[in-house]
């Protein structure tokens, strides 16, 4: 089943488009790539929006994103945002900043693991969007930098300064985030912002296993999974183990669980619901 992004139709042929296959892999990619894939003020507010609503797609199980070209993301345009950017006052620039943060938030709060499929370089925006997803699966093109603070601004954006130091230490996301400079894929391998690196004609590929992997596994288990790992992000121990066991009792209660352990005493391969 293949389905096309209901947007205006000078965003259909300029954003992304996206499909639905039939197992339930929701694919999005950015379709810019002779501007590589920067965004606009619509492309932001258009991806804010779409992944927020993925939360109600009942035939959506896992999504991935990735970017046509040699880039996955370069970030904001330059000559459609920076230089607007410029003229606006303080609540019209919040406005924004505001917008940008709530495209992350929604990546995160979306109960269905993200993957994204780095085909080039990754940087600015684009670096946080990666960052914001599950999985990073990277070619052998896609350095990554979070450029904020070469253009006179701060790292810390669009969550950047919350979640990077989770996922590669505080020492590493200072480098980063600081210095604002490109590290090879190697590199963000080695720290654990990439979860793989393969060949750049292998990338898609790779992203539509896990995808079906991800597919074939129990959905409320990796649901509740993604949940937990963003609400215990602030919580202290005694909290989280609370939080657990009662996310566990619920999941044991699924059918899943039983269909787990009826697979098991089979000896065959579990189906999930």
């Amino acid at each position: 089943m293949a389905c096309l992004l209901i947007l205006p139709e000078i965003f259909m042929s300029e954003l992304f488009f996206q499909e639905t296959s039939q197992i339930g892999v929701h694919r999005i990619r950015l379709n810019r790539p002779e501007r590589y894939n920067a965004l606009t003020f619509e492309i932001y507010a258009a991806l804010r929006d779409h992944f927020r609503d993925l939360n109600s797609r009942d035939d959506v199980r896992v999504v991935t994103i990735t970017g046509e070209g040699k880039a996955f993301c370069s970030g904001g345009d330059v000559e459609d945002i920076i230089g607007p950017l410029l003229a606006m006052d303080m609540a019209q620039l919040l406005d924004f900043t505001r917008m940008t943060g709530a495209l992350i938030r929604n990546i995160r709060q979306l109960r269905k693991p993200v993957i994204a499929g780095l085909n080039g370089t990754t940087c600015g925006a684009g670096a946080v969007i990666a960052l914001a997803c599950d999985f990073r699966i990277a070619s052998q093109f896609g350095k990554i930098a979070f450029l904020f603070t070469k253009v006179g601004l701060s790292g810390a954006d669009m969550g950047s300064a919350f979640l990077l130091p989770r996922i590669v230490g505080l020492t590493h996301a200072n480098n980063l985030l600081m210095r604002g400079h490109f590290i090879d894929p190697a590199e963000a391998l080695r720290i654990g912002l990439y979860n793989e690196v393969v060949d750049v004609e292998q990338v898609r590929n790779r992203i539509e296993e896990l995808a079906q992997e991800l597919c074939a596994g129990p959905q409320l288990g990796l649901q509740m999974t993604k949940e937990m790992l963003n609400r215990e992000l602030s919580m202290d121990l005694d909290s989280a183990l609370e939080a657990e066991a009662q996310a566990q009792a619920i999941c044991m209660q699924h059918p899943d669980f039983h269909e787990s352990h009826k697979a098991w005493t089979e000896k065959r391969q579990a189906k999930f619901a």
